[in-house]
């Protein structure tokens, strides 16, 4: 915890503890010397006048030994009672510092609209969440894993703790005003019955699935996912990449994300770029000469895809393209149309 209020709390607990130890150590050292007691007696009548428990003396003691164990008790009972209420303290303030935490971190959640869920935070999910924050599109994390929660209150990342399984979970985390949702769970069951659970709480939502059996592909899709991914089929086929097309293979992972805000490749709404009651070809748009990006896909407003579109293709209301380009040129487009902003 990096609150202040916790590491002062903590501060004094460590005072606590020296103290409690200095103690210790006087009363063993004072029965030793004053009353000639062995070690192990003189750590026994410490611990006894220190507890107050009320046990009797392992030898009569004589009048410097009674005048030490009264100043011995009267030290414990502040010490200790000191140490007692310190300790209560720091726990409840660290669970009421747990429960404002929650609370905000609900309120920010609760502020956010078109947002992604993401349903896991193994590495399928991680390298989800790592694409969306490069970028800059905001996601909420739901996860059961406790020390998993904790990383991700260390890193401030929007999260709920509970089951993505359970309905009252995904409306926390706001499914009904989602965008997207990514079901990224290591059981294709789990990741069936939230597809189920989200798209009928949000019939407009994106649904995006994981799955380990080819089996169940055709069960995530009937039960309302727009996509459904196999890593395992992925991975083989881009093993299998690297071997028969090396070279495009690293050309087209080199399109990906390298680090923050360096992006090679982007899909943007024609509304975006023009004023799209006047429809403009790609051509007249002119891309290429105003910021070095090059069109090489074109999807229409029916949702149909077009590689390496003609330059007299019409960029209609409700169609997409997707520019090609290094990151300073990529920026130079998000920076003339002001898209970053707007998007």
């Amino acid at each position: 915890m990096n609150n202040p209020l916790i590491r002062l709390f903590r501060s004094k607990i460590y005072t606590a503890f020296v103290l409690l130890f200095v103690l210790i150590c006087i009363g063993i050292i004072g029965y030793r010397t004053i009353s000639g007691l062995s070690w192990i007696n003189a750590i026994y009548m410490t611990v006894i006048t220190i507890t107050t428990v009320g046990f009797g003396e392992v030898q009569p003691l004589g009048v410097p030994a009674k005048i030490f164990t009264i100043f011995l008790i009267l030290a414990s009972v502040v010490i200790v009672g000191y140490a007692i209420s310190i300790i209560t303290e720091y726990i409840l303030s660290r669970n009421n510092f747990e429960d404002i935490k929650q609370r905000k971190m609900q309120k920010q959640i609760e502020a956010m609209s078109g947002h992604i869920i993401i349903c896991g935070f193994g590495r399928n999910g991680k390298q989800a969440a790592k694409k969306l924050q490069d970028y800059g599109k905001p996601y909420v994390i739901i996860e059961r894993d406790k020390d998993i929660i904790e990383k991700l209150q260390e890193d401030g990342v929007p999260y709920v703790f509970g089951n993505a399984n359970e309905d009252e979970t995904l409306i926390q985390a706001g499914i009904e005003r989602a965008s997207t949702l990514i079901t990224a769970l290591p059981s294709d069951a789990d990741n069936l019955f939230v597809v189920l659970s989200a798209r009928q709480i949000n019939k407009d939502l994106c649904i995006i699935s994981r799955a380990s059996q080819e089996t169940s592909y055709n069960k995530l899709k009937l039960a309302g996912a727009n996509n459904v991914i196999l890593p395992d089929k992925i991975g083989g086929d881009h093993m299998a990449s690297l071997v028969v097309i090396p070279d495009l293979v690293e050309f087209i992972d080199n399109l990906g994300i390298v680090g923050e805000r360096n992006i090679n490749i982007e899909e943007i709404k024609v509304e975006l770029l023009y004023d799209s009651t006047h429809i403009k070809t790609i051509k007249e748009l002119d891309l290429r000469n105003k910021t070095g990006c090059t069109v090489i896909g074109f999807k229409d407003d029916k949702g149909e895809y077009i590689v390496n579109p003609e330059a007299e293709t019409k960029l209609v209301s409700g169609s997409k393209i997707i520019v090609l380009g290094r990151p300073e040129q990529i920026e130079r487009l998000n920076s003339k149309y002001n898209i970053e902003q707007e998007a």
